[in-house]
């Protein structure tokens, strides 16, 4: 059974020699994407036996793993395992990732990163924005995991139709993971811990949060939409129309039309009428492309 990992990488020539001779250690073959590095990344990555495939210009870590997907979908690995760079996972832990998918236990393995394992203290912030961010990021009512942005994951071959890459930003942890939960894939979690940081990280702790929170709100709209839109809008509208009726009680028992109560009133009732069934039509969309995601899925896995 071939093993293959994706390292996405950017501007990493100083260390990515040594992760891919740890990863090599335990994998058949570690691809490497390099996004455009304006450095050495891809010839270190080569010297050290890593297959490599260069972007032409950064296009994000979305579109780094796309084209790690498309490779491995073409050149037959039966067991795949991403690894962000920028992240603190040890490659020693791939082992315990496939473990569950060589067992025919799970399709789509997630790497929980857990503080109380990891030997080392996070900044506050640092911790309060994943965490709190986790704790509301996942939307899906499918999906239970404790950590929504690991940084290592594992894949079985089969799994590959279910990915769509909407974005090319660094947040497609999630998106995978909830691409695989609505194409009714069995996501399991593994507790794993972290390394000492190398100072590797690219990218501005409140520039990610707030790239999280945005690709959250997308999400929620083919995840949720029911609990996020319907849901408040018929709120909206069961209060605008109860104030509706307070004014009409008001107005014929003789007292005069108050203009602004009255326009909040309105804007409040259509709001909630379009929130309403715009959360309707989104949760039918999202019916019909999860069954889709599963016949492929089926398909793919030669199920009838």
């Amino acid at each position: 059974m071939t093993i293959t990992a994706i390292l996405p990488a950017y501007n990493k020539e100083v260390h990515i020699g040594t992760l891919v001779l740890q990863t090599k250690k335990h994998v058949d073959n570690v691809l490497v994407i390099d996004d455009g590095s304006s450095d050495r990344t891809g010839e270190m990555a080569k010297l050290a036996g890593a297959k490599v495939i260069r972007h032409t210009r950064k296009m994000g870590k979305g579109a780094a793993l796309k084209s790690g997907f498309e490779y491995v979908g073409r050149n037959g690995a039966k067991v795949i395992v991403t690894m962000d760079f920028d992240s603190e996972y040890n490659p020693d832990y791939i082992p315990t990732l496939i473990n569950p998918i060589l067992k025919g236990e799970a399709d789509v393995v997630n790497g929980s990163w857990q503080v109380k394992h990891s030997g080392k203290k996070l900044h506050f912030s640092q911790f309060k924005g994943k965490y709190s961010i986790d704790n509301v990021l996942n939307s899906n009512p499918r999906l239970s995991t404790t950590d929504m942005q690991s940084g290592i994951q594992a894949f079985a071959r089969h799994t590959l139709t279910a990915f769509k890459f909407k974005s090319n930003g660094n947040t497609n942890g999630n998106d995978m993971l909830n691409d695989a939960a609505n194409a009714g894939l069995r996501v399991k979690e593994i507790e794993i811990g972290v390394k000492q940081s190398v100072d590797c990280t690219t990218q501005n702790d409140r520039k990610h949060v707030l790239k999280t929170l945005v690709r959250m709100l997308e999400d929620i709209e083919l995840c949720r939409p029911l609990y996020y839109l319907t849901i408040p809008g018929m709120v909206c509208t069961i209060i605008g129309m109860g104030l509706g009726l307070d004014i009409l009680k008001d107005f014929f028992i003789g007292e005069t039309l108050r203009f602004w109560p009255m326009l909040f009133m309105i804007v409040l009732t259509l709001l909630g009428i379009f929130m309403a069934f715009t959360g309707i039509i989104l949760h039918s969309v999202s019916r019909l492309i999860n069954e889709n995601n599963k016949t492929k899925h089926a398909n793919s896995r030669g199920i009838p």
